[in-house]
């Protein structure tokens, strides 16, 4: 699975927590999702730079909380996170792992390297209690 069929089955997934996810679709859609956060970061930089130059410290805060580009970020970043939720959910279900395993990220430090090593784990290979495995990995 290549990037831009990657966003297009997270999108059509919209809000499924159930089946599977392969490695590939997982990755490409982090990377996404990390790209979209980096221009929403340089958007909102960008527009608050101007603000800054002539500004005490509290407007300074105030100019940043402010800002159309502000609300632009969350609005982008709210709209992202069902099919995040999402994508991380089918790809926990692809290593035959319940979704709710999830919520060991809760648990600090810890808990997001677990996460992260069942991520990178190879796809069970055939079906498993959560479905057929997806076509590529």
């Amino acid at each position: 699975m290549n990037f831009t069929e990657s966003i297009r089955s997270v999108f059509s997934k919209y809000a499924t927590f159930s089946g599977r996810a392969s490695r590939s679709e997982f990755w490409w859609w982090y990377l996404f999702v990390s790209l979209v956060n980096l221009v929403m970061s340089f958007i909102w930089n960008m527009s608050t730079m101007g603000m800054l130059n002539s500004a005490t410290s509290v407007e300074a805060m105030l100019a940043g909380m402010f800002n159309w580009a502000y609300y632009l970020w969350i609005v982008v970043s709210l709209a992202l996170l069902l099919p995040t939720l999402g994508v991380i959910w089918r790809r926990l279900h692809d290593t035959n792992r319940s979704g709710g395993f999830y919520f060991l990220g809760l648990i600090p430090i810890v808990g997001i390297i677990v996460l992260l090593v069942f991520w990178v784990q190879d796809s069970t290979p055939g079906a498993n209690r959560f479905g057929e495995n997806p076509k590529t990995s």
